[in-house]
C-alpha cells in the first residue's frame, strides 16, 4: 500500500528511539489483575465469549445468531487503560469491534476505539470518538500502518484532567483536549467503565453499508490478551480523582501535553495515515464547525 511505503523512513526512526522517550510509566499500583475473569463480566451473550483457563486472554465471537460483550466491574474518573487486541482476520466487512469506555448515563460520556472491517485485502478502519455530556459527532478515522489481524498490538486511552490521547503501540494517534473553561464539552464528572463487543455493523460499518456481512466466512472471532487498568477507581467522590498526586500519576502537568517526540508521531500520523476529520468536514456542519476545532489540540 502507498500509506505504509511513505511511512518506512519513520517506522526506522522510530525503532531508534528509546522506548523510554514515549511511555508515560505508572508509579501507581495497578489496579487491575490482568484476569479477564475477576475484572470483567460478561454483559452479552455468554455462549459467544470464550476465556483462556488462566484468564489472561479472551475471545467475543459473532455469528447469525449473536454478538458478545463484556464489561469492568469496576468504573474509573480518569487514568491510563491499555488492552491488546488482534482483529478478525480475512473478510471482515460489515464487522464491529469496539473497544472504549462509557458513563452509560442518559447524557453520557464515552471515548471510543472502533475497528471497522473490511472485504479481505483491504486495510481496516479505526475510527475514534468522543461524547461528552450525551454529545458525540466527533469522529476521525485512519488507516493502521500494520495488518492488524497479524498479531495483537496495544491500544490505549490516557485521560485525564487536561486531555485525552489515543494511542496504537504507544503512538498517539488523536488528541481531545479539555477545553471546558471555553464552553467546550468534555468527559470530566461521569465515572466511566472499560467495554469491549463485537456486533453487526453492517448497516454503515463498510463503505456506508454497501459491503454487507458474508455470513458464509463466519463465525467471526476478535482476540483480547494483556491489558492494564491504571485508573482512579470510582468511590463517590470526584475530588479523590481529580488531584495531581503519585497515585494520580496521570494528572500531573508533564502529562498535559505531549512530548516533542510524542507530536512528532502525532503530526505523522496526521500526514500519513489520517482519512477523516470531522474538523475539516464543513458541509457535515454548514460550515459550523465544532468550537473545538478553532482551538489548540496541544
Amino acid at each position: 500500500m502507498t500509506i505504509i511505503n511513505r511511512s518506512k523512513p519513520f517506522v526506522l526512526l522510530i525503532g531508534f528511539f528509546s522506548s523510554s522517550l514515549l511511555l508515560w510509566v505508572s508509579q501507581a499500583s495497578v489496579v487491575s489483575s490482568g484476569d479477564f475473569n475477576k475484572d470483567f463480566f460478561v454483559t452479552w451473550s455468554p455462549t459467544h465469549v470464550n476465556t483462556s483457563n488462566d484468564g489472561r486472554s479472551r475471545t467475543l465471537k459473532l455469528d447469525q445468531e449473536s454478538g458478545a460483550s463484556f464489561s469492568s466491574i469496576h468504573r474509573f474518573l480518569f487514568g491510563q487503560i491499555d488492552m491488546k487486541i488482534k482483529l478478525i482476520p480475512g473478510s471482515s466487512q460489515g464487522t464491529v469491534v469496539a473497544y472504549y469506555m462509557s458513563s452509560n448515563q442518559p447524557n453520557r460520556d464515552e471515548i471510543d476505539f472502533e475497528f471497522l472491517g473490511n472485504v479481505n485485502g483491504q486495510p481496516y478502519i479505526l475510527q475514534t470518538n468522543v461524547y461528552a455530556d450525551g454529545i458525540d459527532n466527533r469522529e476521525e478515522r485512519i488507516h493502521l500502518w500494520f495488518d492488524p489481524t497479524k498479531d495483537f498490538h496495544t491500544y490505549s486511552i490516557l485521560w485525564n484532567i487536561h486531555q485525552i490521547v489515543f494511542m496504537v503501540d504507544q503512538i498517539p494517534i488523536r488528541l481531545y483536549r479539555n477545553h471546558a473553561e471555553k464552553g467546550v464539552a468534555y468527559p470530566r464528572l461521569e465515572p466511566m467503565s472499560v467495554q469491549t463487543s463485537l456486533w453487526n455493523g453492517e448497516s454503515w460499518a463498510t463503505r456506508g453499508g454497501r459491503d454487507k456481512i458474508d455470513w458464509a466466512k463466519g463465525p467471526f472471532v476478535a482476540s483480547f490478551g494483556d491489558y492494564k487498568i491504571d485508573a482512579c477507581v470510582w468511590k463517590g467522590n470526584p475530588s479523590l480523582c481529580n488531584g495531581e498526586s503519585n497515585e494520580n500519576w496521570w494528572n500531573k502537568n508533564e502529562f498535559s501535553s505531549l512530548t516533542r517526540v510524542q507530536k512528532r508521531w502525532f503530526k505523522w500520523v496526521r500526514k500519513y495515515h489520517l482519512i477523516y476529520d470531522y474538523c475539516q468536514d464543513n458541509g457535515r456542519f454548514n460550515n459550523k464547525l465544532p468550537k473545538e476545532c478553532s482551538l489548540p489540540k496541544y
